[in-house]
């Protein structure tokens, strides 16, 4: 099912990680979008594919609250989160994404870094 708001984009993804559905995940990001996994940078659909399956096969389950959403008129916006995964790997964070705006009117990530520096 696609996002069709940008805060939507964090609550299917909550759904998939948790489902352990790494497919449904991937969906979520434009074919090279990418992604801050281990402080390096993963980019594309096959590596965001690899990070998140051996991510997912912990165990943990992710809670994911949407503190903010800034949104241009172009189509793109930035995404603030507040996430924690347990009891497997019991840790949290703050993450900021940008999404965009595609044609059929769906969000994607474009960038996504699950730990925004403090």
């Amino acid at each position: 099912m696609p996002a069709f708001t940008p805060r939507e984009v964090h609550s299917l993804f909550e759904r998939a990680f948790n489902e352990g559905n790494v497919e449904d995940i991937v969906v979520l990001y434009e074919p090279g979008a990418v992604l801050v996994s281990g402080g390096e940078i993963v980019t594309g659909h096959e590596a965001l594919r690899k990070a998140y399956t051996a991510f997912v096969a912990r165990g943990a389950r992710m809670k994911l609250e949407t503190r903010a959403v800034v949104e241009s008129g172009d189509g793109l916006a930035v995404l603030h989160g507040a996430w924690s995964l347990g009891p497997a790997l019991g840790t949290q964070g703050l993450s900021t994404e940008v999404v965009r705006r595609q044609a059929d009117g769906s969000w994607l990530f474009v960038i996504d870094n699950p730990h925004t520096p403090t």
